[in-house]
């Protein structure tokens, strides 16, 4: 098969679904399919790597500060230079689009030039996300909503509304399937209208760096006290503040380092300013950032609400590192190995105090030898091979027409 993704971000950049994506391209060109990853041109210091054949990068414009991000506006331009750009590749199967914004409008617009399927896949609450963002989230919706039917008139059945859902229900209607990275995100993107019913396939981790990490990691835990470890985008949705400010109160005798980048760094760095317990690593690389997992007594994961799988607990898990998890979704779809945080539903100090109980439990039980062990199960579903075979299972169906 020749399938062709489509996302929001170049796979270059920094974030989970670019991570993700990377993974899927690689195992399925290992099963011995094509892949083409259709994105928008990066800028900055990366933009000058070079260049992967595999990529079709649209024409684009930087949106954020440090240029790592960029947007590909969607209309007749872009649609013209993909075309052109396809025209010397072989010809397509499947669409897969794995976007939420531009990147989505530009695929549903080729897929249905070209009369080809689609299976899109949803990374993105969009309502949680934006709401995290800005207070002005229902109005920004509503633009985006319009955004929405202008670039997609003519291409899918026009869907009214104004909020999250709506925009879902928008660019659902332009898929032969959905699928979801979570069990939890598919029910309600059922519960909503969005698309019933919604495949479950989760992301996954790559089999030979999983299996590499392990081979290097002690056998057993090494002396010390305990180590925590904290990673992602520092953005509000991700909560880092909050968690600092615990972390903080808490007074654990416990390491804590800090993986990734993003707005917040220089607010949180005030917050734990001289304290030796805590260090800021910055971006690493995927398999350094595992190995980080793997060394670490535990795993922090503080969004609420916003993760569509919440990708760094499973990864822990299957490297044997259980976590402490604030958002009972995630904590459901694990099944066990973590410290799970009361107060998601509680105002931000109850919340915080959550964090400032379990920190103590956690540190507790690790410097105890109690702490808990995560699924086996989990680890051995969470290979990326596994999650590939599920994905070209689903792309079979859609090609043949076969009921899900």
């Amino acid at each position: 098969m020749h399938i062709v993704f489509f996302g929001d971000q170049h796979l270059d950049s920094l974030g989970g679904a670019q991570v993700s994506m990377r993974l899927q391209r690689e195992f399925l060109e290992r099963a011995g399919h094509t892949v083409t990853v259709v994105a928008p041109r990066m800028h900055g210091p990366r933009a000058a790597r070079v260049p992967d054949p595999a990529n079709v990068d649209l024409p684009s414009m930087p949106i954020t500060l440090d240029r790592e991000y960029s947007m590909s506006w969607p209309g007749r331009a872009a649609d013209r230079h993909l075309d052109r750009a396809m025209t010397h590749r072989p010809p397509v199967d499947l669409v897969h689009v794995q976007a939420d914004f531009w990147g989505a409008f530009i695929g549903h617009r080729y897929a249905a030039r070209h009369g080809i399927p689609v299976v899109h896949t949803m990374h993105n609450r969009v309502d949680v996300g934006i709401a995290a963002v800005t207070p002005l989230h229902r109005p920004v919706l509503a633009v985006l909503n319009l955004w929405r039917r202008a670039a997609l008139r003519g291409v899918v059945e026009r869907i009214g509304g104004a909020d999250g859902w709506a925009f879902l229900r928008g660019l659902a209607r332009g898929a032969d399937t959905v699928t979801a990275p979570s069990t939890h995100f598919a029910r309600r993107l059922e519960e909503h209208g969005v698309f019933s019913p919604v495949d479950v396939v989760w992301n996954g981790i790559d089999d030979d760096i999983r299996e590499r990490t392990l081979a290097a990691a002690s056998a057993g835990r090494e002396p010390g006290r305990p180590r925590f470890v904290w990673l992602g985008r520092m953005s509000p949705e991700k909560r880092l503040l909050p968690f600092l400010r615990a972390f903080v109160e808490s007074g654990v005798d416990a390491d804590l380092e800090i993986i990734g980048g993003g707005g917040q760094r220089a607010a949180a760095e005030r917050i734990v300013a001289g304290d030796p317990r805590v260090r800021f690593v910055g971006t690493l690389s995927y398999p350094e950032t595992l190995a980080r997992i793997a060394a670490a007594d535990a795993l922090v994961q503080t969004s609420i609400g916003f993760e569509t799988q919440g990708m760094t607990p499973f990864e822990a898990a299957t490297l044997g590192t259980p976590s402490i998890i604030s958002d009972p979704d995630i904590a459901a779809e694990l099944g066990g190995g973590l410290w799970a945080v009361p107060g998601a539903a509680g105002t931000e100090a109850q919340r915080e105090a959550g964090l400032v109980e379990t920190l103590r439990r956690a540190a507790s039980d690790i410097s105890s030898g109690i702490a808990p062990v995560p699924s086996r199960e989990v680890s051995e579903a969470f290979r990326q091979s596994s999650r590939t075979a599920a994905m070209i299972e689903v792309y079979e169906r859609v090609l043949t027409g076969r009921p899900a």
